[in-house]
């Protein structure tokens, strides 16, 4: 892990559900855009998803040009400080889908879920016909997770659908509202749209977790624990500041911990 640290480092996480004829193209203009930036991104025909980090300067000029693409249109950026650096280059990739739900012909360009504000999921959440979904891994919920959540024992984001499908019918037959939650937004986005797809509806928190600890001085009373980044820095308080905490906390214990562990740390160096 690189620990080197600087007074003017931010990262900035985006990603946008959008229909691109040219994936490549973009992937190219996005090359050129990042050439002073440090992180990585997926372009797919479904969109871009990405994580970018830099000085102030030189994040700012990346979110305004990216802004101005017609291509993209409107993006939200969730930035936060940096103490370790969180990445060692810049990646620009050609994917599939720039999130991997598992199931063809889901378009989450066309969106599917209600999406409720943080002020207003502060209130859902505590209403009790709602089933709280943590829509991540579970070693992410362990990290730490909102009051209440069900942790659906995932441990591929792919896995999901499977968990709700085995539940769903239960729920229909309770009159429960279901609303679920991911670190940025954009795994909600995708199962969203399938869940529509099965004539289902969820709310969603909008932004994600991230968005919630902006929006919310005091998230910490719906908050237990931190929040797990795909980065080096490994977790964020609800401040979004960088913890203590380390790889070997997160992956202790998991079924494929020991697996996890080496490939994050591979990553970290590559």
């Amino acid at each position: 892990m690189n620990t080197t640290s600087t007074p003017d480092l931010f990262h900035s996480a985006f990603y946008k559900f959008v229909k691109l004829d040219e994936p490549d193209a973009v992937i190219e203009h996005l090359r050129k855009l990042t050439s002073d930036l440090l992180g990585s991104i997926l372009v797919a025909q479904e969109g871009i998803n990405g994580m970018v980090a830099g000085s102030t300067r030189d994040v700012d000029a990346f979110e305004a040009a990216l802004q101005a693409d017609p291509r993209i249109g409107k993006v939200t950026f969730k930035r936060s400080a940096c103490i370790t650096v969180p990445f060692k280059r810049m990646k620009v990739r050609r994917k599939n889908e720039i999130v991997p739900l598992g199931i063809p012909g889901v378009d989450a360009t066309r969106g599917g879920g209600i999406d409720v504000s943080p002020a207003e999921w502060r209130k859902l959440i505590a209403e009790d016909d709602v089933v709280l979904l943590d829509n991540r891994n579970s070693f992410e919920y362990k990290v730490g997770h909102f009051e209440g959540a069900i942790d659906p024992q995932v441990h591929h984001f792919r896995d999901f659908p499977e968990y709700v499908k085995a539940h769903m019918d239960e729920w229909k037959a309770e009159g429960k509202r279901v609303a679920m939650y991911c670190t940025g937004g954009i795994r909600c986005d995708k199962t969203s749209a399938w869940m529509a797809d099965l004539g289902m509806s969820v709310y969603q928190l909008e932004g994600g977790i991230l968005n919630y600890f902006m929006k919310m001085p005091d998230a910490e009373k719906d908050w237990h624990g931190e929040c797990f980044v795909f980065d080096n820095r490994i977790a964020l308080d609800t401040k979004m500041r960088e913890t203590d905490t380390t790889l070997e906390d997160v992956y202790d214990g998991e079924p494929d911990g020991e697996w996890r562990l080496a490939r994050a740390k591979t990553l970290s160096d590559a």
